[in-house]
């Protein structure tokens, strides 16, 4: 019975591994059709239990297949697949190790990016501002794929969900990986809407104040459907 139950488990476990990475590839096939990275910039990963899965780098994400799958844990030894790891992974463990987090999503959105060459913060310019926790800081700059990008990524990430990453680009996390995707793509919504108000010559934009913004955070938390 015991060895049974064991070899369940092990099922279990490999099912829910194929089920997350099939997630994890349409999600980050949507990264490039919505138009959030070009070509193979930008990484997704999703955390099964201690296994973390991570996008492979260089490899077209059209191309990815359900044997494809890498997984690493939670210290970045790889234990699952031939392709290597994104090189993006210090990010991503990173968020694994400090947060409750359950995925990542970092892309090179075009407005996100370029706002984070313009200022420390993307200011409270919607009440979607309120899902990431607040006005978005900017980390600052760091060769991709260290340590020290890892670290000023963290720091911005206090207290967030998201941040923007000076001359790079975006990184949010979530529950899941439906809820880190719609929090990347919130962000590069807010981030066009605060180039294109502030692109009016002799006017700014207005902000909402911290009272306002927390209004809005309390609300957020019971948008959509809630479980009966």
């Amino acid at each position: 019975m015991t060895e049974q139950r064991h070899h369940e488990e092990r099922e279990a476990a490999r099912d829910a591994v194929r089920k997350a990475w099939a997630e994890l590839v349409r999600t980050a096939r949507r990264t490039v059709k919505d138009g959030l990275v070009v070509g193979t910039s930008g990484n997704v990963s999703v955390r099964v239990g201690d296994t973390v899965l991570v996008t492979p780098s260089g490899v077209p994400y059209d191309q990815l297949r359900p044997e494809d799958a890498v997984g690493v844990d939670l210290e970045g030894e790889q234990f699952l697949g031939d392709l290597a790891p994104t090189s993006e992974l210090p990010m991503h463990l990173a968020i694994y190790r400090n947060t409750d987090a359950g995925a990542v999503v970092h892309t090179h959105a075009v407005h996100a990016t370029a706002v984070s060459m313009l200022v420390p913060e993307l200011p409270a310019v919607h009440y979607m501002t309120g899902i990431l926790g607040g006005p978005v800081r900017v980390a600052p700059y760091a060769l991709y794929g260290t340590e020290e990008l890892a670290a000023h990524m963290l720091h911005a990430l206090r207290d967030r969900t998201g941040c923007l990453l000076q001359n790079h680009g975006t990184v949010t996390y979530g529950d899941n990986l439906s809820q880190a995707y719609d929090r990347t793509a919130q962000l590069e919504w807010m981030a066009r809407l605060w180039l294109t108000a502030t692109a009016v010559p002799g006017h700014a934009p207005t902000l909402l104040s911290p009272g306002q913004l927390r209004e809005a955070e309390d609300k957020l938390r019971g948008y959509g459907q809630q479980p009966g």
